[in-house]
């Protein structure tokens, strides 16, 4: 490369030559005129050129020559020769440079977008639902306020209805407290060697009464003996009772909701599965987000916060582990985790 003094000597004698040829022109111009025109132009000119290149031009191409090199150097030993070459090429190397910020300002955009959306919509779920129990309780106290001599049967089963929907009101509350601090890591995961088998025959007593209304039956299926897993107790106790409890709900009269628990090399694998009517593919993937209704009518006559799968996938994720759903229409629905042997 052409050094900024040699060629501004180079630039500053073609000057001066101009210069001295313009001058001599001129009727009243003699020899030394001339002589001291050209080393003026000469002197000034190769000076001023000097500073003008190093400090406009040539900084800027060093200081690129030099980013050239260092990408060159961090990227020679993963390379082909051929795309090293296509490399050595600044304005290739820039437009690349370009391509890339360009492409990660782009994905940052695409995931606000996205992050936006989903508040939005998290917004109107959480509004939607904490309207609802809300205005039934409020509709409830305020029949009773304004018939304050109703019969006292008829005042006992409006209170009983406020208080049901109170209660689903303090549900959905402790529901999203639970989510919220799962994700921010304000529950810690506390692992304990423990027996699933005695927790499973629990949640099976809880729930018995819930299952016989519909004549379902309630199945653990597993190894003899303990099956001893390092988890919560109380988080997986939480994550069983919401599967199971699901199955039931969302389960065919007189049908069964099975739980397996089967053996791996280092880990069990904990199956909860039902033969209900099953889940249409469309729907699995957001199946775990909040407030996510697959039959939003059947969901609310059901009951329930719309947040238990959620609590699940995250408890789950705590473990260091990954839930994951299969389901078939009218053939059920099966959930699926894996938790370390103790």
């Amino acid at each position: 490369m052409l050094s900024p003094r040699y060629l501004s000597i180079v630039l500053a004698i073609v000057i001066a030559g101009v210069s001295t040829a313009f001058i001599s022109f001129l009727p009243t111009t003699d020899l030394t005129t001339l002589f001291v025109c050209f080393i003026s132009c000469l002197i000034f000119g190769s000076v001023l050129i000097y500073f003008a290149l190093d400090y406009l031009v040539f900084k800027e191409v060093n200081q690129l020559y030099d980013r050239i090199k260092q990408i060159k150097k961090k990227n020679f030993s993963v390379i082909p020769r051929k795309q090293l070459i296509e490399k050595e090429n600044p304005i290739e190397l820039l437009k690349q440079e370009l391509d890339s910020y360009v492409t990660t300002k782009e994905d940052e955009v695409k995931e606000l977008k996205k992050a936006a959306k989903y508040r939005q919509e998290f917004l109107a779920d959480v509004s939607h639902e904490l309207k609802t129990p809300i205005f039934a309780a409020q509709g409830f106290v305020h029949t009773l306020l304004d018939n304050p001599e109703e019969e006292l049967e008829i005042r006992t089963k409006f209170l009983e209805k406020a208080a049901k929907s109170l209660d689903g009101l303090d549900e959905l509350v402790k529901d999203l407290l639970t989510v919220s601090q799962i994700e921010t890591g304000a529950i810690k995961i506390s692992k304990k060697p423990l027996d699933l088998r005695p927790v499973i025959l629990e949640i099976f007593e809880q729930l018995e009464a819930k299952a016989k209304k519909k004549n379902i039956s309630l199945k653990l299926t597993g190894k003899e003996g303990p099956l001893t897993v390092k988890a919560d107790p109380q988080r997986i106790e939480q994550v069983l009772i919401n599967l199971i409890d699901n199955g039931i709900k969302y389960g065919n009269p007189e049908g069964k909701v099975s739980v397996f628990v089967e053996e791996r090399k280092k880990m069990f694998q904990i199956i909860v599965r039902d033969n209900g009517p099953g889940i249409s593919s469309e729907h699995l993937p957001r199946l775990f987000e909040r407030f996510y209704r697959v039959d939003k009518s059947r969901a609310k006559q059901s009951g329930g916060s719309g947040l238990g799968l959620s609590i699940v996938k995250h408890i789950v994720k705590a473990h260091g582990s990954q839930i994951t759903v299969l389901s078939k229409i009218d053939k059920g629905t099966s959930f699926s985790f894996k938790l370390e042997k103790a």
